[in-house]
């Protein structure tokens, strides 16, 4: 089944990696502790291995794990439980995860490398790259009506990473426009081969290129610039970063950010070899675990249309941890450079247009920027996201700390992974939140 990537697990997402002004501090972990033997994670962060242990053993997940690095090198693991409900496989740093919308900070970098490179600009209407964006009209009553009049401003490279294009995604987006992009297959996003309950049939989602012709005939939800909407706008970026680098765009990351990175785990299908390794994904129905995505059979194994920038990688915690490490250094990892020092910490910056609040959205109250939330004030420069299967990733690069989250349930509200996972993390690092 086909489904966008927000809808199953952005109710309460506001709140989503509640630092509260803590991390900025936490860097004094680092920079003056003694130095210690980090092997035993499970004694550094009894918080987390508490809350993993009793999650597990009520039934709640059959397994989650985190990882915690600081400064260079191998991050601490902490890891309870198995792969599935009555597996014997014990979860590590290699299982694979379906990681969703951490998969848009991944797209977000990838774009910001060709910022690095001058292939495109910040504020460069995509229509240079995809000309059927040229002319877009913007609705009048998004909830009732499909009527529209010519959009005011272009979209740009900026609106996309930061969800101001005014772009809709499906099952948040209400309306008549809701029913244009299930009829369009408008919907990037994979979760099981069966009939979720409550979601709606849609067309079958088209390769990239048409994915991206069919968006542009649909009129937009709000004007370009003015409005923070969770949308498929990261989706659509991998189709201007295909024309931009004359790169397909899932080549265009293995080049520039798996490989060089030696990210071996990161997938948008997983090989059948690598089930082995591959968890389950499982929704909590009145306090029992109902598998929607077993591994042995996941749709995962199959071909998507095309690789979704928003929400499409399967990963694994080593994988996902040399990535945020990358970031904490600023594009740079094991001698090998990403991105330029100045793009990286501009990926990392608020790139909101000034007119634009997070206020009441998924991203309450933080700035946003390539893909992913940013911190303000003490918490400025702190990036990360979290996904719709309760996966949650941050990375603060001024003390070097990073933090990698797996567990997989949906929706993602059914656990606080996302609001609580900061707050434990601080907590065995010493600032209680």
């Amino acid at each position: 089944m086909n489904m966008q990537d927000s809808g199953q697990a952005m109710i309460g997402r506001r709140g989503f990696l509640t630092w509260g002004g803590q991390l900025a501090a936490a860097g004094a972990i680092s920079a003056f502790a003694p130095a210690r033997a980090w092997a035993q994670a499970a004694d550094l962060y009894p918080t987390i291995r508490t809350q993993f242990e009793s999650y597990v053993s009520s039934g709640k997940l059959p397994g989650v794990l985190a990882t915690i690095g600081r400064a260079a090198g191998m991050p601490d693991v902490v890891a309870v439980g198995t792969q599935g409900l009555g597996e014997t496989t014990p979860v590590n740093i290699d299982t694979l995860w379906r990681i969703y919308s951490m998969t848009k900070p991944v797209t977000g970098i990838a774009a910001m490398i060709l910022v690095d490179e001058g292939k495109m600009k910040l504020d460069q209407p995509i229509a240079d790259f995809l000309p059927e964006f040229a002319n877009m009209t913007v609705l009048t009553d998004p909830d009732n009506s499909l009527d529209a009049v010519p959009a005011k401003t272009q979209i740009t490279l900026r609106h996309l990473l930061t969800h101001t294009a005014g772009l809709g995604y499906s099952i948040i987006t209400k309306g008549p426009l809701l029913q244009a992009y299930l009829d369009n297959g408008i919907t990037p996003g994979i979760v099981s081969r069966f009939p979720i309950p409550g979601q709606a049939a849609s067309a079958p989602t088209p390769d990239i290129k048409t994915f991206s012709e069919r968006l542009a005939k649909l009129p937009l939800v709000a004007e370009p610039g003015t409005k923070w909407i969770y949308s498929i706008s990261l989706d659509l970026l991998g189709r201007v970063i295909e024309v931009a680098s004359g790169m397909d765009f899932e080549a265009f990351l293995k080049a520039r950010i798996f490989e060089p990175l030696k990210m071996t785990s990161s997938y948008f299908q997983v090989p059948k070899s690598e089930t082995k390794r591959f968890v389950s994904n499982y929704a909590p129905v009145n306090g029992v675990l109902f598998p929607i995505d077993p591994a042995t059979t996941s749709i995962y194994l199959d071909k998507s249309p095309f690789a979704f920038g928003g929400a499409g990688m399967v990963t694994s915690a080593r994988d996902y941890d040399r990535f945020l490490n990358m970031l904490a250094n600023h594009g740079e990892l094991d001698g090998v450079r990403v991105m330029s020092t100045a793009t990286a910490k501009l990926a990392m910056s608020d790139l909101l247009p000034s007119a634009v609040s997070t206020d009441g959205t998924y991203a309450d109250g933080a700035g946003f920027g390539a893909g992913g939330r940013v911190g303000k004030g003490m918490n400025a420069g702190v990036f990360g996201w979290g996904g719709a299967a309760g996966t949650v990733a941050f990375v603060d690069p001024r003390s070097k700390l990073r933090a990698v989250c797996m567990a997989q349930y949906m929706p993602s509200s059914a656990y606080p992974f996302h609001q609580d996972f900061a707050k434990w993390v601080l907590k065995d690092l010493g600032f209680p939140a």
